[in-house]
């Protein structure tokens, strides 16, 4: 389904998120706030439970999704963790994940249930969040290099695709890397290597170019998330590592409940994505 990002093309974050909040916006991000990043979301239940009679949960399901992160980091780069209440204060003052993306995603015991526009009701004491990076970020450097993205082109949301490429696995975290996917020439396509290599915090380098069998998808127009876009002729598709990753992995891991973005529908934050991967980096090393 096409919709029109024109109106918030050049709006600052935290207006975008409000209109997000009001219920105005409920269509995917790519494309809004230029130069700003934006974040994929996986809320995880309790790292302990207070009362055992209102949460049977095991202890280990944020700890284990945190260590899956680690051992994922370009599927799964972690940009914010966020405990205690849903507000975010690296990547936004306040934001709020729970009421700040467009839709979200609920899954219970592994399954996909329902998909709404506001989760705040399932936001409890001990829940954990995390911000992921989103291949979104490196499209603005794509664009400015003179390299088309289709879905920004097309009004849709990027295509992605569970491929073979297994994740390492954490707990009862593991299952397929998602990839997203961009049609270009093999010469933009180099390009995009190039430029893709040095942002490691959204994502990296591509991981296939050019045959999408080799990495198990069979069908480039039936994404598994997402829209098809069109190949045109001179086109090969290009393959990321997609922040959808840990929706794959929630369903192997079956917890209780996560809460998700709907896949396309992003987190704006208030950093740059020219500043992104120097902030991140020097977060690392204040850790």
């Amino acid at each position: 389904m096409a919709f029109d990002i024109t109106p918030y093309i050049d709006m600052k974050p935290a207006e975008v998120r409000k209109l997000i909040r009001e219920g105005v916006i409920d269509f995917p991000t790519a494309g809004m706030c230029r130069g700003y990043a934006q974040a994929n979301l996986a809320i995880l239940p309790p790292e302990y439970a207070a009362d055992f009679e209102q949460f049977i949960l095991p202890p280990e399901y944020a700890a284990d999704f945190e260590q899956f992160t680690k051992l994922n980091p370009f599927p799964c780069p972690v940009l914010e963790i966020i405990r205690g209440t849903p507000e975010t204060h690296a990547m936004g003052e306040g934001g709020n994940i729970v009421t700040d993306i467009p839709r979200y995603r609920i899954y219970e015991n592994g399954v996909f249930t329902k998909e709404l526009t506001d989760a705040s009701e399932y936001w409890k004491e001990g829940y954990v969040g995390f911000l992921i990076g989103c291949s979104f970020s490196f499209e603005e450097a794509l664009m400015a290099a003179g390299i088309p993205v289709r879905h920004i082109e097309m009004g849709r949301n990027v295509p992605m695709y569970k491929t073979n490429i297994q994740t390492v696995k954490s707990g009862p975290f593991e299952g397929p890397m998602v990839c997203s996917m961009r049609p270009m020439t093999p010469e933009q396509a180099q390009k995009a290597y190039d430029i893709t290599v040095k942002m490691p915090n959204v994502h990296g380098a591509p991981v296939q170019i050019g045959d999408p069998e080799k990495i198990g998808v069979k069908d480039v127009m039936k994404p598994d998330y997402g829209d098809p876009v069109e190949i045109r002729p001179g086109e090969v598709p290009v393959f990321w590592p997609c922040g959808v990753t840990p929706q794959a992995a929630v369903e192997n891991a079956k917890p209780p409940i996560v809460i998700t973005h709907a896949p396309g529908h992003m987190f704006i934050t208030d950093i740059l994505n020219t500043e992104l991967n120097d902030y991140l980096e020097a977060q690392k090393h204040r850790e």
